[in-house]
């Protein structure tokens, strides 16, 4: 049961940072020290899209799945729901390269804004 909520939290977690490095730059409008903390996940989001590499959370979740027993994703919550976002069935190269752009070009807009407002202060 342990290594199943283990399993479970690591890809709650997995999310979210998906979610940060999307979407963090956002938080440096209202909380400009947030950058720090931002910028080094955009560039490994960007990096593991690019370059075709495992997040290590991935193994890791998969370890505690065999751990408890399973052989792959159970269908309960998270499974079903996050899942599918994080691994995404048609995700190739292609499609890694496009969300790597977009991560680049949406934090891009939103720190120029960042600045443009830092600037007029």
């Amino acid at each position: 049961m342990l290594n199943l909520l283990l399993a479970e939290s690591l890809v709650l977690l997995h999310f979210c940072f998906i979610l940060f490095v999307l979407l963090g730059g956002l938080l440096a409008l209202k909380w400009p020290r947030v950058i720090w903390c931002h910028l080094p996940a955009v560039v490994w989001g960007v990096i593991v899209e690019t370059l075709g590499l495992i997040c290590p959370l991935t193994p890791l979740e998969n370890r505690y799945r065999v751990l408890a027993g399973q052989e792959g994703y159970a269908e309960d919550f998270v499974s079903h729901h996050l899942l599918p976002i994080i691994y995404p069935a048609n995700l190739n190269v292609d499609l890694q390269l496009v969300l790597a752009g977009s991560v680049v070009i949406l934090n891009s807009v939103v720190y120029f804004f960042v600045i443009r407002k830092r600037g007029r202060k």
